[in-house]
């Protein structure tokens, strides 16, 4: 690789975070990465800095230092919204090297993937993408450590950039937890100078179509199936809904297009922290558990009583989902039936 733009003897003793903002609204990935980078921080006595790009942002600065920001480096500027990468890249490099902090942070969401990976070149410098942890090493001036799983699952490899700064990486949203905020905690805004003009920047967002997504980061009761409910996904979602949670798969069923990739959770997937997760017919890949080892608690139902599953679950259930499903959805029908009223009994 070639040399960086800037390397560690240069670099400040900061960790910086992309906030991310939609409609002046802070993604959650943001708030995580705060969070995780004012954890790492406080155990070596660095500072924590925020950079907020778009326009009319400003609302937002106060937010970030609630959740750990000493900092927020702010450009505000009509051609910042939405977000183009052209226009965001353009931007963030000029704040980088104007700061130079040791590492930066973004969340693995398609803007910051995008974003990330042409900063990485730009800056001359790596990118460990979708971390499942990081870590500061003081014995080496704050060399970031980024742990990611690769080759199915079967391998869990540190990576480092002992030469390059600063030290960049992207996690997926879901992976670390979210502190609890600190209102009233204070900050400096450090306001960037935006020169951007529209005919240096090559694309224009024409329109914006959202269709109807979901977010299984938020849900606090996920049920998973795998390979062996046999695509009876529609059992899933009705015990999901019962329980007030959402439906989710494994990779198998998804690739067979069975059910949507928005649902795929693991590793290639989302990343979930429900208080219940209920596995159905799943082996417990690892490249799966990935997506539910934060869970709360972990409930297993497979007819094989080897399965790798059991091993990580809290609690399990040997048995064919396919039966065990229905009649725990009778169960709650009939507890729901009792508690909200039912027929008389004589």
């Amino acid at each position: 690789m070639a040399a960086s733009l800037y390397g560690p003897d240069e670099a400040q003793p900061a960790i910086w975070v992309y906030l991310e903002q939609e409609q002046a609204v802070l993604e959650r990935v943001s708030l995580e990465l705060l969070s995780k980078a004012r954890e790492l921080a406080d155990g070596i006595g660095w500072r924590v800095a925020g950079l907020l790009l778009g326009h009319r942002v400003k609302p937002l600065v106060e937010q970030a230092f609630a959740w750990g920001a000493d900092e927020v480096w702010v450009a505000d500027h009509p051609l910042l919204e939405p977000f183009t990468v052209e226009a965001h890249t353009a931007m963030a490099f000029r704040a980088l090297m104007q700061g130079r902090p040791s590492v930066f942070l973004c969340g693995a969401t398609p803007n910051g993937r995008d974003l990330a990976g042409r900063l990485a070149v730009r800056l001359r410098t790596g990118l460990t993408a979708d971390c499942t942890d990081l870590r500061l090493d003081p014995e080496q001036g704050g060399l970031l450590i980024g742990e990611v799983t690769g080759f199915g699952g079967g391998v869990v490899a540190l990576i480092t950039m002992p030469h390059h700064r600063p030290q960049m990486a992207t996690v997926r949203p879901g992976v670390f937890p979210l502190a609890a905020p600190q209102a009233g905690r204070p900050g400096a805004v450090i306001p960037l100078d935006v020169d951007l003009r529209p005919e240096d920047l090559h694309t224009r967002v024409v329109e914006r179509v959202i269709g109807q997504g979901v977010d299984l980061t938020q849900a606090p009761v996920l049920v998973v199936g795998g390979r062996g409910i046999h695509g009876r996904f529609d059992l899933l979602r009705e015990l999901a809904e019962l329980l007030g949670g959402e439906m989710g798969a494994t990779r198998p069923p998804v690739d067979e297009g069975l059910i949507g990739r928005e649902r795929q959770v693991g590793q290639t997937g989302v990343v979930c922290r429900p208080k219940v997760a209920i596995v159905c017919g799943a082996s417990g890949a690892f490249q799966f558990v990935v997506g539910i080892q934060n869970a709360g608690t972990v409930i297993a139902v497979n007819n094989d009583p080897e399965a790798p599953i059991f091993e990580f679950a809290d609690y399990g259930v040997v048995g064919d989902a396919l039966q065990v499903i229905p009649a725990l959805i009778e169960a709650l029908r009939a507890e729901r039936m009792a508690v909200e009223g039912g027929p008389a009994r004589g």
